[in-house]
């Protein structure tokens, strides 16, 4: 369902999440969750300390969206032991929100009018506030919730919404072909964090 292409909008009636604030509306989106026996401060840590190293495939991924191309270090070519979230937050991603041992939510102007540069980077609130056409927004979430005593269910939830038809339509063709792939790094990256929640001393 995630690789065709939308008929219509999402909106969220009632904000529950920090995703909820900052994407009330979408036409793109993917969920993956996966439970995990540890404590919901471990999750936290493991989700902000998790590798390039500790997701299998997603450098391979990552070369082949990048079509073998030797970049710069960043999220589409992530050093190997350096924590994949500080990496993006370095290559263009925006912390939108971070509430320690519940929910990290990060965003990224995916596509904009040609020829278009922010005059400075952009905070969290141009993210909610920006709706002039020609941009697409991306932003994606890790939510913990306790499932028991010492499990948890986390949750990441990327949602992409695009401001007028055109850049909606050009969207859909790319959502279209990189949505497997995507959807692949995500269970793979769930179960990264679960590996190192799980593993980490107690």
């Amino acid at each position: 369902m995630g690789a065709t292409l939308p008929t219509g909008e999402t909106r969220v009636a009632i904000a529950r999440t920090k995703l909820d604030e900052f994407a009330p509306v979408y036409q793109f989106s993917e969920s993956h969750s996966i439970q995990i026996g540890a404590f919901k401060e471990r999750v936290y840590a493991a989700i902000r300390q998790v590798t390039a190293g500790d997701i299998k495939l997603l450098r391979t991924l990552t070369w082949i969206r990048r079509l073998g191309r030797a970049t710069p270090p960043g999220i589409l070519n992530a050093p190997q032991n350096e924590p994949v979230l500080d990496v993006a937050l370095r290559s263009g991603f925006l912390l939108l929100a971070d509430e320690p041992d519940r929910e990290i939510v990060i965003g990224a102007l995916v596509r904009a009018r040609a020829g278009w540069r922010p005059n400075q980077k952009p905070t969290p609130d141009d993210f909610k506030s920006l709706n002039a056409p020609g941009f697409a927004l991306a932003s994606m979430n890790f939510m913990i919730e306790e499932a028991g005593p010492g499990r948890c269910v986390v949750t990441t939830d990327t949602r992409v919404f695009a401001t007028d038809p055109s850049s909606r339509r050009k969207f859909g063709e790319y959502w279209r072909m990189i949505y497997p792939g995507s959807a692949l790094i995500r269970r793979m990256w769930l179960q990264a964090i679960k590996k190192r929640a799980e593993n980490s001393p107690k």
